[in-house]
């Protein structure tokens, strides 16, 4: 199975089509989720959809920081690689007034993302792709900004990523990562959220990223070690009663029971440096 299908699977539950025949697609599950949470489906606002907006640590404060880096303004045209849900483009546009485009491998991602953009009405303003990020489906030079978040965990070629990133931006432009690396603690414990074993994980140390980077045509502006952060954001999270079910909304809609476990290693690898989180600002240079 080609590491393209085996990591859209993953997104997607571990489930194949076969298996996942007799399910609703994640947009209706994701609605009828919001209405069992008690929420009118019918003039949803982003606050409502908090819950399965923010698929990395720290959450909304950690788009919030990237976009501050990006320095965001009206009218900018700005690509999300990886877009997920579509929670950070929602977010950003709102918050900045740019036009995001937002890319992701996993088709089910990208239909549920424009169906809950446009529950929110900002579909004039955010729209979705499905796509490669080693492969983006853009001319060169098309976008003022772009970012990426939790997302080249998945991404063996990463001089191919940040080569694709450089070529789709102007020069001038930032580009904003905020990723998992490699820890300084051991091996990762899988599962976590964004693979079930190894065969997807491809982790690098922070120290690596500036070459690769500058390879690609970018100035690095500010790299931040953000593992701490991630640290406190987890500690102040309610813990669930594994006894009782699963709120109607959150990420087990996507990842699947399994979530819980992987929830629990990513404290685990936190907590033992066996990964840690940077947030860094680059610009376009070449």
């Amino acid at each position: 199975m080609p590491i393209e299908e085996q990591i859209a699977r993953h997104y997607q539950g571990g489930n194949d089509s076969a298996a996942d025949a007799g399910k609703a697609d994640l947009g209706a599950r994701l609605l009828r989720a919001l209405q069992d949470s008690g929420l009118d489906i019918d003039h949803l606002q982003l606050a409502d959809l908090a819950p399965v907006d923010e698929f990395h640590v720290r959450g909304r404060a950690a788009t919030a920081a990237l976009g501050q880096g990006l320095d965001l303004r009206p009218g900018m045209r700005v690509l999300d690689i990886g877009s997920g849900l579509g929670g950070p483009a929602r977010h950003l546009a709102a918050a900045t007034g740019a036009e995001i485009t937002g890319i992701d491998l996993t088709p089910d991602y990208c239909a549920a993302a424009s169906l809950l953009t446009v529950r929110v009405g900002l579909a004039d303003r955010v729209t979705y792709r499905q796509g490669n990020a080693l492969d983006l489906p853009f001319p060169a030079a098309s976008f003022d900004a772009a970012y990426t978040q939790h997302v080249a965990m998945n991404i063996a070629d990463r001089p191919r990523l940040y080569r694709e990133a450089a070529r789709v931006l102007k020069t001038g432009a930032r580009f904003g990562i905020y990723d998992v690396f490699q820890g300084s603690g051991g091996e990762v414990l899988y599962p976590v959220p964004w693979a079930a074993t190894p065969a997807t994980s491809f982790l690098i140390a922070p120290q690596d990223l500036p070459p690769l980077l500058e390879q690609a045509g970018f100035r690095i502006l500010s790299l931040n070690n953000v593992t701490a952060e991630g640290r406190d954001w987890f500690a102040r999270m309610p813990r669930r009663d594994p006894a009782q079910p699963h709120p109607a909304l959150g990420f087990h809609l996507m990842l699947g029971p399994i979530f819980a476990e992987m929830s629990g290693n990513m404290l685990r690898n936190l907590q033992e440096d066996r990964i840690a989180l940077c947030e860094v600002i680059a610009e376009r240079i070449a």
